[in-house]
C-alpha cells in the first residue's frame, strides 16, 4: 500500500505557501490582493 500524500512539514510549508514567497512574485500579490478583497482572515500561511 502506498504511503499518503501528504506529509506534513512547517518549515516546507512556509516556504511554499507562506507570505514573503506569495509577496514575492507579481502573481503571488495578486493571490493575496484577491484574497484581502474576498475579506479571507488568513491570507497565507
Amino acid at each position: 500500500m502506498p504511503k499518503r500524500t501528504y506529509q506534513p512539514h512547517k518549515r516546507q510549508r512556509r516556504a511554499e505557501h507562506g507570505f514573503m514567497k506569495r509577496n514575492s512574485s507579481h502573481a503571488g500579490r495578486l493571490v493575496l490582493k484577491r484574497r484581502r478583497l474576498k475579506g479571507r482572515k488568513r491570507l497565507s500561511i
